[in-house]
């Protein structure tokens, strides 16, 4: 009886969306709305998640970085607390010395500035450009294409020398060999000595300036000014035998002896793995898709009011229906089942419709942010259950009130 008043109450509540099609097409608009919304802001959610996974994969799980003080935003550094001022900033002697411990594979000092590129009267944005060393691809990966990389002669000296991204060479050069030619950073001359290749999942938010170039390090301290607490970063890799949580001790008990740190006193410096980037990461998007979620559900219980209201209508229009049903058998229960199921299957209808529309619009994100991630399933599934439950809830009331009709008083309205 229960299956055959489930199918029952779908074939009503399909004549009424086909008899009522733009009320029904309003009533379950917030539904839609709201859905959708969930199920977008998942793939959007889920896409960053899996870029910054790939990026630290490329980076390595093991390699950690060592700042002069960690702060989820960044710091003014004209107005810097106390607690900052007092350490001091990282320096190439103490990334060189991490590199001579045993337990460390690979350690160097990096900095990153932004700055428009010139060439032959062409000029770009603003883009990033790292000052780094020979090795920089074993932290970002990637390839050489063209040219070399940097001499330790090179190094050593700040020669103005600059590796060039792929993409950046398409833009300034077209099809003109960029080896030799001279490119000016910030005003800056730089000779251009090769071509690399970003590997594609290098994570970029987007809008933000796109990593472009490669200057030696201390060609970048010449001849840029250095933000010395935010744009300076050590990055350390241990060897494959040893531990990340060894190396980090190795790596600590270095700086406090280079800057004489007593027993007991605090570093003044911070490490940060990758598992705490990722961690960092999770509570921000926790936050943003907490706040989504709350927009997403002011649309649902908007539609589930509308849902309800649309119910009262339909109650109200088929009070003589429901007398008849009654006088020929049909229980309190029996009629409130058939409108609980009649809305239900209006909000599943707007679930339907709204996952139809989350999922093409995750799909428009992906190509436009370059994910490579799909609409994740389980959205899918919580927007099904979400929007049958909305219809649930907000059908209790106009099928309470249809299940306690009189059935005489129903077959008298008019």
């Amino acid at each position: 009886m229960a299956l055959h008043s489930v199918r029952e109450g779908w074939v009503i509540a399909i004549d009424q969306l086909r008899a009522n099609k733009l009320r029904s097409g309003l009533t379950i608009l917030g539904v839609v709305i709201g859905i959708a919304t969930v199920m977008a802001m998942a793939s959007i959610v889920a896409g960053f998640r899996e870029q910054i996974v790939n990026t630290l994969e490329v980076v390595g799980p093991t390699t950690f970085r060592i700042l002069r003080y960690f702060s989820q935003t960044p710091l003014n550094p004209d107005a810097l607390p106390r607690e900052v001022r007092i350490r001091p900033a990282l320096a190439p002697e103490e990334a060189e010395a991490i590199a001579r411990l045993p337990e460390i594979h690979y350690s160097a000092i990096w900095t990153q500035v932004f700055y428009r590129f010139e060439f032959a009267g062409e000029r770009t944005q603003n883009l990033g450009v790292f000052g780094a060393d020979d090795r920089f691809m074993e932290i970002l990966g990637g390839e050489l294409v063209h040219g070399r990389v940097f001499t330790a002669a090179e190094l050593r000296s700040g020669a103005p020398i600059l590796l060039v991204e792929q993409r950046t060479v398409d833009r300034l050069f077209g099809a003109r060999d960029p080896v030799g030619q001279i490119v000016r950073v910030g005003g800056n001359p730089f000779r251009v000595i090769g071509v690399w290749q970003r590997p594609t999942n290098i994570f970029e938010v987007p809008g933000a300036p796109e990593i472009s170039g490669i200057v030696p390090f201390e060609a970048a301290r010449g001849r840029f000014p250095i933000d010395e607490v935010n744009a300076l970063i050590i990055l350390v890799k241990p060897r494959p035998e040893v531990s990340v949580a060894r190396a980090m001790d190795a790596a600590t008990l270095q700086l406090r002896r280079m800057r004489g740190l007593a027993v007991g006193e605090p570093n003044n410096f911070d490490l940060l793995t990758s598992d705490q980037v990722l961690g960092l990461f999770d509570n921000l998007t926790f936050a943003f898709f907490f706040v989504m979620l709350v927009l997403s559900s002011i649309a649902l219980l908007v539609g589930g009011i509308g849902v309800m209201a649309i119910m009262m209508v339909s109650v109200t229009s088929r009070t003589r229906e429901i007398g008849l049903r009654k006088a020929m058998g049909a229980t309190r229960r029996e009629i409130m089942w058939q409108f609980l199921v009649e809305a239900a299957t209006l909000t599943l209808m707007g679930g339907l419709i709204g996952i139809l529309l989350g999922i093409g619009t995750g799909e428009l994100l992906k190509r436009l942010l370059d994910f490579t991630t799909t609409v994740p399933v389980w959205s899918a599934a919580v927007a099904t259950l979400v929007s049958i439950t909305v219809g649930l809830v907000f059908g209790i009331a106009p099928a309470a009130r249809a299940a306690k009709l009189d059935p005489v008083e129903a077959l008298r309205y008019e």
